[in-house]
């Protein structure tokens, strides 16, 4: 039996050029594992072949790749997958707060991984949060809440971009309204608080980047960022914490895991 395979509309081929053409589907080898890290890409002779392009535009492809950080190469050398360019993300491992004398839950997890993670503060301030967050803690159009916002190294490179808010009504007077890191990490404090965080929802989307995160994640192409909006529930589903959390697409994939129902 013979299937169809419906025509495309008109409008609905890929109007990118060659060179972005190839760059995407070897990102997206790389991305899968296909091209596992230290190991070399094709030629540019089995690109042009595969391709049908020129070795200008093979050239033109390797240098997107390798501008976004994914490869590595020189002239006349082969290029090769970056290490380490490609990480999951598990956000659950870093939800639970610390124990005692332990690191924030996300250093720990990228130290598992063997890699050296910091943090960094950009902001507290009391703002008005975005649409959304204020629809998260309840607040009105014209509401403010305490803002914590940092950026997250991996290697000493940008990974993640976080905007953490909070109800004026619990963050004022705490610690939180300093400009400081928190000893492991607000889940730790809010728990002192009497909010323990109960139930966390993530809701995670692929946008191209905005100029302040594009800036902040030393971008080089307008790739889509993974945008997470984390809204932290305590008792009786009273949101205590919304996050914003913003990282490149081409580099992270994230993992839940959970049993059958």
């Amino acid at each position: 039996m013979t299937t169809t395979v419906p025509k495309a509309a008109p409008d609905s081929f890929d109007r990118r050029s060659l060179h972005e053409r190839i760059a995407a589907d070897l990102r997206d080898g790389i991305m899968s594992g296909e091209l596992p890290p230290g190991g070399r890409l094709p030629s540019t002779a089995q690109l042009t072949s595969r391709f049908d392009a020129s070795n200008a535009t093979v050239q033109k492809a390797l240098q997107l790749l390798k501008d976004e950080h994914l490869v590595v190469g020189r002239a006349g050398a082969a290029v090769t997958v970056r290490e380490h360019r490609q990480r999951t993300v598990r956000p659950a491992a870093s939800l639970a707060p610390a124990a005692t004398g332990e690191t924030h839950r996300w250093l720990g997890e990228a130290a598992r991984h063997g890699t050296h993670a910091r943090s960094v503060i950009l902001d507290v301030a009391e703002s008005r949060p975005p649409a959304d967050v204020r629809a998260a803690l309840g607040l009105s159009a014209d509401g403010m809440a305490l803002l914590r916002s940092q950026l997250l190294l991996i290697d000493d490179e940008p990974a993640e971009l976080v905007a953490s808010y909070y109800p004026l009504s619990i963050a004022r007077g705490t610690p939180m309204t300093d400009r400081r890191k928190i000893k492991g990490g607000t889940p730790v404090l809010l728990a002192e608080l009497g909010y323990p965080p109960r139930l966390s929802v993530d809701r995670v989307s692929a946008r191209i980047p905005t100029h302040e995160q594009y800036e902040a994640l030393r971008l080089t192409s307008s790739l889509p960022v993974l945008r997470t909006l984390r809204v932290v529930y305590t008792d009786l589903e009273r949101p205590i914490e919304a996050t914003v959390m913003v990282k490149a697409g081409h580099l992270y994939e994230v993992q839940y895991e959970f049993p059958p129902e």
